[in-house]
């Protein structure tokens, strides 16, 4: 059907990065840019110092790094299916589970979830030398993994096998990471953070990715986490007790990482005045390189304390009763330095600052307070461990959940629960895009219950199949996928049954990858008439209407988490059936044979105090391009200018 003017069309692809990335360029450097393109030389000089012209540099690269660029760059024509019926909570669960590859998830999820995810946990697969199921096609990866979910190809071979024999050992894991963890970058807020589970094998290489990818700037930490106290006797010379975890920032200067609450044993450092709760932390006086006066001349004046122990400064550095005590940023060996904080902050928090008697004399130090809510809390040391992370507790526990032993190498809850605390704040959002078992849901469900958060998740899992003589697909899981539906549903159960009067989400909309809904024409020159009567309706045969609807959240770029209502509308003795989402953010209506009348029933929708804001057909919905453009009008008419078609 011939487009009408003044309606756009949608596009089937996911967000293009490239050009989103062109754009950034364009707001930072316009004058780059001539007739289109970009004026290299012209970059060069805007960056001055910062062009490294020698041939030799450092750099870590592989075989294959610049298509893993371009894969992570490249749009994907697929599209999220829901399945409704494997959800719990369907109309008012705001957390997700996506069956599909994790790549061309990531690259549907650019629009809806750019710059909104808090925290991201990972564990991906470790390189073993085993068979691992993601095998990046840069051609069509779409295709790649249709085949892929029967982990074989068309002549019954494993897809990939990336054994240490094979030459490439290092550069095919670094191919399958890369274009994922550029993709995960985008989606982070600024004060984001991403935190990775690997062992030995690769734990050098993925650091240097990072480096890469997130910016040597940007490295928070790397910390062992102790999961098997009793170690491996097999490993060569040590008995292997830890695994690594990475934490990198999206940017270190905004973010802010969280406390752990103190335990019962380390009450006893705590105390509280009329403010609260609080322990000793670091003295005043600063200390360090640059701690002496002549560094920090500011720095360096005197504070006083009164009979009540009481601390104030003044302006004309005099204190306010003679008798009252006086002390410089001095140290034991008479040393000049320079206070930690400037008179205002002395002089608007002199409660957080307690007076101590020490050995020769009082000294000044500052208050600790609790960093969740009037909960006393201590900062996370460099090395994790509690015994309930070992894997072996953590195997357990889901074995009772889901009653027979079905999945090796499962998380902890406690870890990734402890994580969480640190990542992510009420109402955050939490992606885990290579979910396993799911243990990253059931962390963040009992997290809510516990302390009435609202963290939401957004889980991602190949639907990798279960081998036929393994325990899982004994018990009816045929993949992974299933295994981790099911957690979440039980332990969901468990939660509820422990906090009966919990309001935490413990629902799921489940959604899986699929080609797009679109159709893409590839005319068969040989029966070219059937192709182009076929070519009239757009949409494929097994697509309902939902189906189309959230292809367009997806496209559109809004979160697929939406409240949606679905509305009938009336016309002479006709029903059309519309959606509304998230209260006239968009109405969407594909049914066919729309009537002018239908679509002013539509418009009148829209109103002064609650506009609907955009409004999507299908290309076909109208009998032709006058009935069309008619129904723009109208729509305009009511003020909706931003009308769509697919």
């Amino acid at each position: 059907m011939t487009q009408a003017p003044d309606i756009q069309a949608l596009s089937g692809q996911s967000m293009n990065l490239a050009e989103h990335n062109i754009e950034q360029l364009k707001q930072l450097f316009p004058n780059v840019f001539s007739e289109g393109k970009i004026d290299f030389e012209a970059l060069k000089s805007e960056l001055g110092e910062f062009t490294d012209t020698d041939n030799e540099r450092y750099q870590f690269t592989w075989n294959g790094k610049e298509q893993a660029k371009r894969i992570a760059t490249t749009p994907t024509l697929g599209t999220l299916r829901p399945a409704q019926e494997e959800s719990v909570n369907w109309d008012t669960t705001e957390n997700m589970y996506i069956e599909g590859d994790n790549l061309e998830v990531l690259k549907l999820l650019q629009k809806s979830y750019f710059g909104k995810i808090k925290m991201i946990y990972i564990d991906p697969p470790y390189n073993t030398g085993k068979d691992f199921v993601y095998k990046d096609d840069f051609k069509d990866n779409l295709a790649n993994y249709q085949r892929l979910t029967g982990q074989k190809d068309e002549e019954g071979n494993p897809l990939t096998t990336n054994t240490d024999s094979s030459g490439r050992y290092h550069s095919n894991w670094l191919n399958m990471m890369y274009p994922r963890l550029k993709l995960a970058r985008n989606l982070l807020k600024d004060d984001g953070v991403i935190f990775i589970s690997i062992d030995d094998n690769e734990v050098h290489n993925l650091r240097k990715i990072c480096d890469e990818i997130f910016g040597e700037g940007n490295f928070v930490a790397n910390l062992p986490v102790i999961m098997n106290l009793k170690g491996n006797a097999d490993a060569v010379g040590f008995s292997d007790t830890h695994e690594h975890n990475l934490c990198y920032a999206k940017n270190l200067d905004a973010v802010k990482l969280g406390f752990f609450p103190v335990d019962d044993d380390e009450l006893s450092d705590w105390e509280e005045d009329d403010f609260g709760m609080f322990k000793r932390a670091d003295t005043l006086r600063r200390t360090g390189q640059d701690a002496s006066r002549e560094k920090r001349p500011k720095g360096f004046f005197p504070v006083f304390v009164n009979n009540q122990n009481e601390v104030y400064i003044t302006e004309n550095d005099q204190p306010s009763d003679e008798k009252d005590l006086v002390i410089y940023p001095v140290n034991e060996s008479g040393e000049e330095l320079s206070w930690s904080w400037g008179k205002n902050k002395i002089r608007n928090e002199p409660h957080n600052l307690v007076v101590v008697e020490g050995r020769n004399g009082k000294n000044i130090y500052k208050k600790q307070r609790p960093n969740l809510g009037g909960v006393p809390t201590k900062k996370p040391k460099s090395i994790f461990y509690k015994p309930e992370y070992s894997t072996s507790t953590a195997t357990t526990a889901l074995k009772n959940i889901l009653d027979k032993k079905v999945f090796d190498g499962t998380k902890p809850v406690p870890f990734i629960y402890d994580l969480s605390l640190l990542g992510s704040e009420d109402n955050d959002v939490v992606l885990d895009f290579f979910s396993g078992s799911a243990t990253t849901a059931h962390a963040i469900m009992q997290l809510n219950s516990d302390n009435g958060g609202n963290r939401k998740f957004v889980l991602v899992q190949i639907p990798e199949q279960t081998p036929k003589n393994s325990e899982a697909f004994k018990a009816g899981y045929e993949t992974i996928a299933e295994i981790g539906k099911e957690r979440i549903r039980r332990a969901a159960k468990k939660i509820k049954e422990e906090h009966p009067d919990t309001q935490a989400d413990l629902g799921f909309k489940v959604f899986k990858l699929d080609t797009s809904n679109i159709k893409k024409w590839q005319p068969d020159l040989d029966d070219l008439d059937n192709d182009l009567l076929s070519a009239i309706d757009n949409i494929l045969p097994d697509r309902t209407s939902q189906d189309l609807l959230f292809e367009v959240l997806i496209k559109y770029g809004l979160p697929l988490t939406l409240p949606i209502e679905q509305i009938n509308i009336q016309n002479n003795g006709q029903t059309y059936q519309a959606w509304n989402v998230a209260n006239n953010a968009l109405i969407a209506c594909f049914d066919e044979n729309l009537t002018i009348e239908a679509v002013q029933a539509i418009a009148a929708l829209s109103t002064p105090e609650n506009p609907v804001l955009r409004v999507v057909f299908r290309d076909t919905s109208f009998q032709n391009d006058i009935t069309k453009t008619n129904a723009i009008q109208r729509l305009k008419q009511a003020g909706i200018e931003d009308v769509l078609s697919i």
